[in-house]
């Protein structure tokens, strides 16, 4: 099951957003992380990442340390989204 952006550690003080992404199988599920891996390196981004055969959690903080999210870091987590189809 496909979980939203959840905004941590607080909905009305985020300082990450969590995202836990399942996919039916492993080829799937590398499909999705090189996509990843490619759109990353064009940003020059890369949010905290783990997975499993069939799963990826992905934690986005925002860019400056110690800062709240930004518009910018909210279409960062869309573009990764948009990675999904």
């Amino acid at each position: 099951m496909d979980q939203p952006w959840t905004p941590r550690p607080k909905p009305e003080q985020p300082v990450r957003l969590e995202r836990r992404v399942e996919f039916a199988d492993y080829a799937s599920n590398r499909a999705f992380l090189d996509r990843l891996n490619d759109f990353c390196e064009q940003q020059g981004r890369y949010p905290d990442i783990s997975f499993g055969r069939t799963y990826v959690n992905i934690t986005l903080r925002a860019e400056g340390e110690g800062e709240a999210l930004s518009d910018a870091d909210h279409t960062f987590a869309a573009a990764i989204d948009g990675l999904l189809s």
